[in-house]
């Protein structure tokens, strides 16, 4: 059955569900591989790891972790180079533009919270053009915790002076549904992002389930409320 609860914010994780960031992600690790004499990968070799960060990356590229003696150095080295080209190929993506004027539209607050480290996000949401328009934006390094502990969620939660249930968390990974499920707040999983593997969104015990941005639109009720899957 459905069911509305309030909702007066709409958080966003960033890789994967705000924008597509895997071509630069890629583009990184593809030139740290050329560096080991080794070919690059194709870009949806990548893409269901970019969610990852460095870790999965590396996981990936190298077979390398963090128990592995060289495993800090390669991602320092990684980290240059996606800091080097940080927002080459990297675009919202299609229908996030469009949902952000309707969310704004309604006067229904917006932020960002992700587990990329601040030196990262606060150039990438510059560069995107949306640090005017994001209400909060919470990096992996803004508490002790990255997700899927809730605590990044609740800092955003406070920041718009807003109660945890009267937010809504959208994501691509499995560990964005868990935080926003611990943070009290109405959980959203998108089939078009990078975590789309099996076990799927629809596995993921997410309040509701989207395949595109705008489809969120759909679910949004007058005043400030969403449409829940049950």
């Amino acid at each position: 059955m459905n069911a509305a609860g309030a909702l007066r914010a709409v958080l966003f994780d960033f890789d994967g569900t705000l924008a597509d960031t895997a071509p630069d992600l890629g583009g990184a690790l593809n030139r740290l591989r050329e560096q080991h004499a080794l070919a690059p990968l194709p870009i949806e070799a990548v893409r269901p790891y970019a969610s990852s960060g460095a870790r999965g990356l590396l996981r990936l590229g190298f077979d390398l972790g963090p128990g592995d003696a060289t495993y800090e150095q390669m991602r320092q080295a990684f980290l240059t180079h996606y800091a080097a080209a940080i927002c080459v190929e990297t675009r919202l993506f299609p229908g996030i533009a469009e949902l952000l004027a309707h969310l704004e539209r309604r006067d229904i607050a917006w932020g960002i919270v992700t587990n990329k480290a601040t030196r990262f996000t606060e150039r990438l949401v510059d560069l995107l053009g949306l640090a005017q328009r994001a209400s909060c934006v919470v990096s992996g390094d803004t508490t002790a915790h990255m997700k899927p502990h809730p605590a990044p969620l609740l800092v955003a939660a406070e920041r718009l002076a807003l109660a945890p249930a009267q937010c809504g968390y959208v994501g691509d990974d499995l560990r964005d549904m868990q935080a926003a499920q611990a943070a009290g707040m109405v959980s959203i999983a998108v089939e078009y992002g990078y975590g789309s593997r099996d076990p799927g969104p629809r596995q993921w015990n997410a309040d509701a389930v989207i395949a595109q941005p705008m489809d969120l639109i759909g679910r949004l009720q007058t005043p400030y409320a969403i449409m829940l899957k049950t």
